[in-house]
């Protein structure tokens, strides 16, 4: 839990405020997983802040909530073009990755629970990125990865927009996002690696 709040504060996902007059406020609630390794042993316990998304009111604390994700032919079709190339593939996983999408709409939540301020037991949340559960979190996301992808000169593809590529200087990559994961391939291995120092710096 400590650590979850640590990757929220440091993306500043919200500041403490006074509800204003007429606004709503969403719930929230801690979400507890156990990860296991291959074998069945413990990797690692993992808390999650997850907003009730299912209180949010269409109009009022949401609008658009569309976000592509990968067709499983481009995958299918990316992995065959790595096998077939003899190109390297890498597997990327952005950690917390919603909350690197910023918020456009005006969303207040509750204090985390058991991790109230009591100077400002009163103050809410004002969200400043989307958090897991809100409606509108995945939209969010997908819009800061594209334009991330878009600052670094790979083009989205009009057929699937969770493809982008890149050609430069007659070498190519391509990365296909499902979500949060990611896998990247091509004949530019010097650029594949500074798009994962790029993505690094950014996420």
């Amino acid at each position: 839990m400590e650590e979850e709040l640590g990757a929220l504060r440091t993306n500043h996902t919200w500041d403490l405020v006074t509800l204003p007059p007429g606004k709503r406020v969403v719930g929230c609630r801690w979400v507890f997983t156990v990860k296991l390794n291959p074998d069945g042993s413990l990797h690692r316990l993992k808390a999650r802040l997850v907003a009730k998304g299912y209180s949010q009111a269409y109009g009022i604390d949401y609008d658009e909530t569309f976000s592509p994700v990968a067709k499983m032919p481009s995958v299918r079709i990316c992995i065959a073009l790595a096998a077939i190339h003899h190109w390297p593939l890498h597997q990327l996983d952005v950690k917390n990755a919603f909350l690197n999408g910023v918020l456009e709409e005006e969303v207040y939540m509750e204090q985390p629970p058991g991790f109230v301020v009591k100077e400002e037991a009163s103050k809410v949340c004002k969200l400043r990125r989307s958090l897991y559960g809100l409606k509108q979190s995945p939209r969010a996301w997908f819009g800061r990865f594209s334009s991330v992808m878009e600052e670094f000169g790979m083009v989205r593809s009009t057929y699937d927009h969770s493809v982008f590529f890149r050609h430069h200087q007659g070498r190519r990559i391509i990365l296909v996002v499902y979500v949060d994961d990611i896998i990247v391939t091509g004949d530019d291995e010097d650029g594949i690696t500074k798009l994962k120092q790029f993505l690094q710096s950014q996420f």
